[in-house]
């Protein structure tokens, strides 16, 4: 009988090595550069017939695939294109993403994410990311192991129980990690390299993705109690031991676990919680910078949250710490924040209150709907992270310009469709006086001859930096006092121009540099408070520059 043969084997060594090697590269998302590769690599890499004849520039095959992206019918087939882009050539995914941010951000993220996560039993295509479940429980450290790039110095990890708006996603979570860590390496310069997405599968409540034979998750309810705490336990251990000093974002979990885990890991890990603490410090920096605009001080606001879930909890949290700054007390700068939930008003008269809300219970009568409590406490400021679409209805908007001639508004509820109302709402109901920003993006919007340009409170205004600032100064820890200072950093950088236009952020094409000022001055916190053994730079600006990505491609002759 014959047997086949591979003529590589037949080849001298040295040469097969050479004929591999091209190979590999042309196949390698971070070493390939698809036509870009000259004429002298080709030759030296063995490509040569691999690819069409034709050299062509890195931007001219940005040109390429922006004339794809923009020739495709729905989001979530530019989301589909893009992602297969990052798989063959990261490089270029970058560079395509960071030079047209404004446009990539919403299909790589907030809103299309969301659609993705949905389907991605169903659009699945090739691995990407890092799976641990229930089954792998007593040898994380063993596959975490597996993971090739053996430097990642951030972990996004999700359980998937509360995706963006959309709640229990189970293992279709996956796409959250992904596209934030795309954003720490958009947005601040993360190498790609050094990122690892993580989906902690702890089965899923959501009986359609049970149902569906197409789910990649296991097929079980969601674990609690002992069970759950063993495993996101020893995946923080086995993380710490197989990446040391690697920081740990947790993402998207449920209220019944982000806060207590939030608390029990971060004094002794470096770790946070970006729905608490990222969303804390990009809502407060909209709020600082709306001051500009009604012309008032952070201490004559009286601030009043449509749910009383992480994300609000932790705008209230840094907005506390930013009035004790000004020398209020803890217990004056809580009565400035009042919460209402799908109960209704936060008050002592309630009963069973969860942990997290007991320090927001104020001395109040009861009230059991939005718009009683607003003509009853008159806030300044109106903000919805309740996940419930069109809830600051036509009569909330009227009763918040009623009180407030220039009314904060921040709908803040992702991905679009569920906002609490929409930009044109919120600017025509309140006949152009409304401060206005939303979760996910809105375009400008023309009112009475004049051109509103909503501000969007993008968590990734605050994230990147702040974890940029942590990776580069090797903190050991990652505190409340460093969000804060980016809020103030972010704020601090919208120019007079935003401004102007309603905008109390800054666009998005700026990111980079926001990122790198913020991360200079979580650098600064970590030196001065001997969060780490690094010694301070003498320009930790230029520092921080230094260590981030850019997307150019390698010289292999």
């Amino acid at each position: 009988m014959s047997v086949a043969k591979f003529p590589e084997k037949d080849l001298p060594n040295q040469e097969a090595a050479a004929l591999h090697r091209g190979v590999k590269i042309l196949h390698d998302p971070i070493r390939n550069k698809g036509t870009a590769f000259t004429d002298a690599e080709r030759d030296e890499l063995k490509l040569r017939g691999l690819l069409p004849p034709r050299v062509h520039s890195m931007a001219e095959q940005e040109l390429r695939v922006l004339g794809n992206i923009r020739e495709k019918s729905t989001d979530l087939e530019r989301y589909l294109y893009l992602i297969a882009l990052q798989d063959r050539n990261e490089n270029l995914f970058y560079r395509v993403v960071m030079n047209n941010l404004e446009e990539m951000m919403p299909i790589i993220y907030t809103p299309t994410v969301g659609k993705a996560c949905q389907e991605f039993q169903h659009i699945y295509r090739k691995p990407r990311g890092f799976y641990v479940s229930l089954n792998d429980k007593g040898r994380i450290k063993e596959i975490l192991q597996n993971w090739p790039h053996k430097n990642a110095r951030i972990i996004v990890v999700t359980d998937g129980e509360r995706i963006l708006g959309l709640g229990d996603q189970g293992a279709q979570g996956m796409g959250i990690p992904i596209g934030k860590l795309s954003l720490y390496t958009a947005c601040a310069g993360i190498p790609p390299t050094e990122c690892l997405p993580v989906m902690l599968d702890v089965g899923t409540n959501n009986e359609q993705l049970l149902n569906d034979p197409l789910y990649n998750g296991i097929e079980r309810h969601r674990a609690r109690g002992k069970e759950y705490d063993e495993l996101f336990d020893e995946f923080i251990q086995a993380a710490k031991e197989v990446f040391p000093g690697v920081l740990i974002q947790i993402e998207d979990f449920g209220n019944t676990n982000a806060f207590r885990l939030l608390s029990g890991y971060r004094n002794n890990t470096c770790l946070f919680d970006d729905d608490i603490q990222g969303t804390g410090a990009v809502a407060v920096a909209g709020i600082i910078a709306s001051m500009r605009i009604t012309g008032q001080e952070l201490s004559d606001q009286k601030l009043l949250f449509l749910g009383a879930g992480e994300a609000g909890i932790g705008i209230a949290d840094v907005f506390i710490a930013a009035l004790k700054e000004e020398g209020l007390t803890d217990e004056e700068a809580r009565k400035h924040c009042w919460f209402v939930d799908s109960r209704g008003l936060v008050c002592n008269e309630r009963e069973n209150l969860a942990v997290h809300k007991q320090a927001y219970a104020h001395e109040h009568e009861y009230i059991d709907n939005l718009l009683d409590a607003v003509h009853a406490l008159k806030p300044t400021a109106l903000l919805g992270l309740s996940g419930q679409p069109q809830t600051f209805t036509k009569d909330v908007v009227e009763a918040m310009s009623e009180y407030n001639e220039r009314p904060i508004i921040f709908a803040l509820s992702n991905p679009t469709s569920m906002a609490e109302c929409t930009a044109e709402q919120a600017y025509t109901w309140s006949e152009g006086r409304a401060v206005f920003a939303s979760g996910s993006p809105f375009d400008p919007v023309d009112y009475n001859n004049q051109t509103f340009v909503p501000g969007q409170g993008n968590n990734a205004y605050i994230f990147p930096g702040v974890g940029l600032g942590v990776i580069v100064s090797q903190s050991r820890i990652v505190t409340d006092e460093m969000f804060l200072a980016a809020a103030h950093s972010l704020a601090n950088q919208v120019k007079d121009s935003d401004i102007e236009r309603g905008r109390v952020y800054p666009p998005l094409s700026a990111i980079r540099e926001v990122s790198a000022k913020i991360a200079a001055d979580v650098c600064k916190m970590a030196y001065d408070n001997g969060f780490t053994d690094r010694k301070e730079p003498d320009d930790i600006l230029a520092d921080v520059n230094e260590y981030m990505y850019r997307p150019v491609y390698p010289h292999y002759v």
